[in-house]
């Protein structure tokens, strides 16, 4: 069973970038689609502090609620990479 859960909405570029980067690492995770609605997207603020996706929790590197595509690859490949990146 996969810590990591990836906020995500459908059609959204910077979510791809980072749903490409886990298959690449080829990890584990669970997938919550979101409203395209920032109104709709209470539970990705009350975990980021924000509405924006992506979002990533990794609860076993105590990661609660990373925003920002280009930061949550950066964070991917520097904790699952092992360097291969």
């Amino acid at each position: 069973m996969s810590n990591l859960v990836l906020y995500e909405t459908s059609g959204c570029p910077y979510c791809a970038k980072v749903v490409n980067k886990l298959n690449e690492l080829g990890l584990d995770y669970e997938s919550v689609k979101v409203s395209s609605a920032h109104s709709e997207r209470t539970e990705v603020e009350a975990i980021s502090g924000q509405t924006g996706v992506p979002v990533l929790v990794d609860e076993e590197h105590g990661v609660e609620g990373m925003p920002e595509s280009d930061d949550i690859v950066a964070y991917l490949e520097e904790t699952y990479g092992d360097g291969a990146a």
